[in-house]
């Protein structure tokens, strides 16, 4: 149930524009991790571990872990290299992931959780605290519960959200003109005149994605409007 909900409203947001941010803890900040990716791609995990691959938890998110940087999504850390997990580090870095984001959604949590510790912050900073209810008989649902009692946003869908936070969702067009335009550039550094060749948009639209998709990190200026993605 948390796991199919967190990766399917983590794309829907990603899809809409919105940088999805978790800590690729097992379980539903993996399928949220793997819902960004599947959407938009840009991801950031904040880690309660050193940034090296021996340090890294859960071991099997290795491979996520490098899919995130290679979407142009990174890994955040305020531990040094070598720090393995300890039992207080993971609750302490949820400060991080709440102060980055709008908002913090909490898709399953018991009443002491981690989840919960990141709503905490998330009303301290004043960020947007968002719930998704499930059965009334589940352990893992009673946290997101209280989070709606104590006026928590209930979510059922990223929509909820998006409009919570004002933000108008992308449509498939707009998503799909972006798309061919990273595509185009994924050949080399390009201009505006030669992205509306390649593309058959027109140039002045081409202008327009080109700076949301610079606003948005995915492309960069190499100088004298010729764009590049950024990851290149």
């Amino acid at each position: 149930y948390g796991k199919e909900i967190a990766f399917q409203i983590a794309k829907d947001l990603s899809n809409s524009g919105l940088t999805i941010v978790s800590g690729m803890a097992p379980g539903i900040d993996t399928f949220a991790h793997l819902g960004a990716l599947e959407g938009n791609k840009r991801t950031i995990a904040v880690l309660g571990t050193g940034l090296d691959e021996k340090s890294i938890y859960p071991k099997s998110n290795l491979k996520l872990a490098k899919k995130i940087v290679e979407n142009g999504g990174c890994l955040i850390s305020e531990y040094k290299p070598g720090t393995r997990g300890r039992k207080y580090t993971f609750p302490q870095r949820n400060r991080i992931i709440s102060g980055l984001s709008l908002g913090v959604l909490v898709v399953e949590a018991r009443l002491k959780s981690g989840a919960l510790i990141t709503a905490e912050y998330a009303r301290e900073q004043k960020r947007k605290i968002f719930a998704v209810p499930g059965s009334i008989f589940s352990q893992t649902s009673r946290g997101c519960h209280f989070l709606i009692k104590n006026k928590a946003k209930l979510v059922e869908k990223a929509e909820d959200i998006l409009l919570e936070l004002r933000i108008k969702p992308k449509t498939k067009k707009e998503r799909t003109e972006n798309n061919i335009i990273l595509e185009a550039l994924k050949e080399g550094a390009l201009s505006i005149e030669e992205i509306a060749q390649k593309t058959k948009l027109s140039p002045s639209k081409v202008a327009t994605l080109v700076s949301i998709l610079e606003i948005e990190g995915k492309i960069k200026d190499l100088g004298g409007k010729i764009y590049a993605l950024s990851n290149r």
